[in-house]
């Protein structure tokens, strides 16, 4: 089953970690990422750039309203993921538990990721969609 690591934090949470080096975080991170990959579960890693560059389509009228970043409420913010494939939720937050460069503010939200067999079989889309996914090796 594929779970995604969804990496949230406030705003201070962040600025908690200010003072770590970049080198020094990418350390935390590789070995991080190092050790999924041993256990064959890491799919996908992605960190998200500033909320400051973020550009915002709101769909709550027609035409959409597009206003630049950032957000004007920032509780948490979605600063990256793991994408994982491994046995069962509890198996997700187990490598939950172990990301480093987290502390008070920061959680890690996990949610699993459908997948395409879960979708009416018999279905154009769907159908088209499993092509792709064959085609470019995804299946």
């Amino acid at each position: 089953m594929k779970y995604m690591l969804i990496m949230r934090a406030t705003d201070e949470a962040y600025a908690s970690m200010a003072d770590v080096s970049m080198d020094e975080m990418i350390e935390l991170m590789g070995r991080f990422q190092e050790e999924m990959l041993r256990a064959g579960v890491l799919l996908a890693a992605e960190g998200l750039e500033d909320p400051a560059e973020t550009v915002v389509v709101d769909h709550g009228s027609e035409p959409p309203v597009v206003t630049d970043g950032p957000y004007g409420e920032t509780k948490e913010l979605f600063g990256g993921f793991y994408l994982l494939n491994v046995a069962s939720r509890e198996e997700a937050v187990e490598w939950a538990k172990r990301a480093p460069g987290t502390g008070p503010g920061f959680k890690t939200e996990i949610r699993r990721v459908s997948t395409i067999d879960e979708f009416p079989q018999d279905n154009p889309w769907i159908q088209k969609e499993r092509a792709w996914r064959e085609a470019t090796g995804q299946l």
